[in-house]
């Protein structure tokens, strides 16, 4: 089948695209740099002719809490007009597990509007819901970061590997729509000071972490299951260790 992914280009889209290629798909990367824009709509009605699948891994440019907002509804809008002209039967979107947990999070109340336009799109769709990805490790211990330490919250925390959450992506992209959620997540639970002081360390990072119950998680206060799936979440199979080893 023909599964246009917007975002294709990106860390989660790449790895996608190139999975469903591998399994005899056809898979276009839609992006900017493709051609496809879909904050203005350029090029989407030619990308999307004769697509049976669209899945979703764009991500805004800017994480301040309006300019995230607009790009979603924006982004999503268009999108969504443009599979419904196309006659696209299977809308996927990836979006981060806890979105309805931290509503005052302004990166995770832009994915939830973006939810509910394609709930009420009238187009079958299914939302993958990804807890943290292994590869913004650095990334989130930059923005905990205050006077040279590294301040967690106590909390649970399941991060995945991004090849996983390509793979979960794929699974539901091919086959038939949810509409509704799954959740995918790590194999391994941990507390999530201990995890990042175990992290950095192997990457060789100073930093001291230190466990701080009123941690902000970018901006959130979190709670002991604000981050982490259900139980019926669909688990990755490669560790962080593993993740690791092999960069």
């Amino acid at each position: 089948m023909k599964v246009v992914v917007v975002g294709g280009t990106g860390l989660i889209g790449s790895k996608l695209v190139k999975k469903l290629a591998g399994d005899g798909h056809e898979a276009v990367a839609a992006s900017p740099r493709t051609g496809v824009d879909t904050l203005t709509g350029e090029g989407l009605a030619d990308v999307l002719e004769g697509a049976q699948v669209v899945v979703d891994v764009s991500n805004s440019p800017s994480f301040e809490r309006a300019a995230v907002l607009e790009f979603f509804e924006t982004s999503t809008g268009n999108l969504l007009a443009a599979e419904a002209a196309a006659g696209v039967g299977h809308h996927v979107a990836l979006s981060v597990v806890g979105t309805d947990r931290l509503p005052d999070n302004g990166y995770f109340a832009a994915k939830i509007a973006q939810e509910r336009l394609i709930e009420k799109s009238g187009l079958p769709y299914s939302l993958v819901h990804a807890t943290q990805f292994f590869e913004f490790v650095r990334g989130i211990a930059d923005e905990a970061t205050v006077d040279g330490e590294v301040h967690i919250a106590p909390v649970l925390f399941r991060p995945v590997a991004g090849d996983d959450v390509a793979a979960a992506v794929g699974r539901v992209a091919t086959g038939t729509p949810l509409n509704g959620r799954t959740e995918i997540a790590g194999p391994e639970q941990y507390r999530m000071d201990e995890f990042f002081r175990q992290a950095l360390a192997g990457l060789g990072d100073p930093r001291q972490v230190v466990a701080d119950e009123r941690a902000r998680y970018f901006g959130s206060e979190l709670t002991e299951r604000s981050l982490v799936p259900g139980d019926d979440a669909v688990l990755g199979r490669i560790t962080y260790h593993d993740w690791a080893a092999a960069q």
